[in-house]
Parts: structure tokens; C-alpha cells; sequence
């Protein structure tokens, strides 16, 4: 089964300070039903283990950063024990999966419609893949429509859809990055996009871009989403292929993608000036 994944999207695409492949499980094992999800939190796995999965992929990592204990008494320790004594093998395809064609930004690209597109920041040496992606409406829309748009095709957050701009500029060549992408500016910029989606921008870069976006043509405009609505969307998509790809093979799997909202935020409360 990891190899079927790992032919989709191969661990030597990851960054170097990423932690991606087989967390937990033994990759001789039989898998009958794999659970597609953002997040490896404990609701999460119990959701997989309800349904019956044998496999978690999952897009972050649970042990990105060193630990130096699994123990059951670590909230990441009971995430590993839970998921090993119920027979739950746990995979992460994470900036991998980023840089993939498909990959998290094609999935995002596609359900805002956005066609002819290519990566953002490609890899060096492989032009088609890379991280984030910039492709184009099929007629211009208003900044405000276009929220709008952003609006409909992501699940529902506390968070919502946040726009900086003017709402009646028209947009046309849009960037996307899934998950956090200010770190990308300058690559936005290059690609003369007009408006930019991604997660968790911060107050500083987002202030400077539209400082300078001001000070020269008005691009790009920014609209900011909530970190899991970013992504959920490749899950489907990585499901399906895995699918395909395993029955080519004269394997049979189910695939299902997690309904459990994990973005970390539950509630929004409106400030007095609105």
C-alpha cells in the first residue's frame, strides 16, 4: 500500500525538514479501507477506526518536530497507541503532497475553476511540479465576487474568507497556495497574478504586499482562508487515485475522506465595530 502511495507522491519531493511516510503499522499488512484526513488529531483517528480503516494518510505530520517519548501519556503517544492497538497503520503526505501535480494546490486551483495551470515556486528541474500553483478564471470577476467564489467552494470555518483589497477591482490571473503561503510574495509578484489565495497570513507580510501593491499596479490583491479549509480539498482527489491506481495494480481498496473539522478554531465572536 505505501508503495502505491509513494509512487504518487514520492518522499524525496518533501522538504528536508518535513517528516513524511510511514508513521506507524507495518507495511506488510493487509488494508481493506483507508481513511483520508488534514489532520492525525485524536478524533481523527477514532473517526478511521470507527469506519473501519486498516490505513490513516493524513496531510501534517504528527511527530514533525523530535520527540523523545511515545508514551500513552503524551497526547501524541496516545494518538501512536490508539492507532497501533486498534490495528490503524498512520501514513503523511504532506509538502510532497504540496508539490505534486496533482498535488494540495491543484485540488485547490481546480475547485475555484482555474485553468492553464502551472506551479508557483517549481521544484528545480521539474518545471510541472512545485509548490502553490497560478492559473486563470475564464472571464474576469470582481475582487468581491471572487470571494464569494472562495467562499462556496471551501468548507465552512469560524474563520470564513478575508479580503484585502478593493472589492470592485477586477481579478482574472489568480496564485493559490494551500496551507500557509507568505512566504511567497515575491513569487506571487513574478507571476503577475492579481489576486492571491492562501492560509494564515500574517499582519506584517500581508501589510507590506498591499503597501507596495499600492504603491505600484494595485496586485496582488489577498485572500486569506482557514489553514484545513486550504487543503481538505486534495483529499478526495488523492482518495480516487489511490484507488485507481491500487485496481490497475489488481488491488481492491475503499477510500473515504473525513468529515471531522479540525481546524483548530470554534468560535468567532464579531468585533463591536461590526
Amino acid at each position: 500500500m505505501t508503495d502505491a502511495l509513494e509512487v504518487m507522491h514520492p518522499l524525496d519531493r518533501a522538504q528536508s525538514w518535513d517528516a513524511v511516510g510511514l508513521v506507524c503499522g507495518d507495511p506488510a499488512a493487509p488494508v481493506r479501507r483507508v481513511h483520508f484526513a488534514v489532520d492525525p488529531v485524536a478524533a481523527v483517528v477514532e473517526e478511521a477506526i470507527a469506519a473501519g480503516a486498516d490505513l490513516l494518510v493524513t496531510h501534517h505530520p504528527l511527530l514533525l518536530r523530535p520527540v523523545h517519548s511515545v508514551a500513552a501519556t503524551t497526547f501524541k503517544g496516545g494518538v501512536v497507541h490508539r492507532a497501533i492497538t486498534a490495528g490503524l497503520a498512520l501514513y503523511v503526505a504532506h509538502t510532497n503532497a504540496d508539490a505534486g501535480a496533482p498535488g494540495v494546490s491543484d485540488a485547490l486551483a481546480r475547485v475555484l475553476d482555474l485553468d492553464d495551470l502551472v506551479p508557483l515556486d517549481p521544484l528545480p528541474g521539474h518545471p510541472d511540479l512545485g509548490i502553490g500553483r497560478v492559473g486563470t478564471l475564464a472571464a474576469p470577476e470582481r475582487l468581491g465576487d471572487f470571494a464569494d467564489r472562495v467562499a462556496a467552494a471551501l468548507p465552512g470555518t469560524e474563520q470564513g474568507v478575508r479580503v484585502a483589497g478593493d472589492p470592485d477591482a477586477l481579478v482574472r490571473r489568480v496564485a493559490v497556495c494551500g496551507g500557509s503561503g507568505d512566504s511567497l510574495f515575491e513569487q506571487v509578484r513574478a507571476s503577475g497574478a492579481d489576486v492571491y489565495v492562501t492560509a494564515d497570513l500574517r499582519h506584517h507580510p500581508a501589510s507590506e504586499a498591499r503597501e507596495r501593491a499600492a504603491f505600484e499596479d494595485g496586485r496582488p490583491h489577498l485572500v486569506d482562508v482557514a489553514h484545513w479549509a486550504s487543503e481538505w480539498p486534495w483529499l478526495a482527489g488523492c482518495a480516487d487515485r489511490l484507488v485507481v491506481a491500487l485496481a490497475d495494480g489488481g488491488r481492491t481498496v475503499e477510500a473515504h475522506v473525513s468529515t471531522t473539522r479540525t481546524d483548530p478554531w470554534t468560535l468567532r465572536v464579531p468585533s463591536r465595530g461590526e
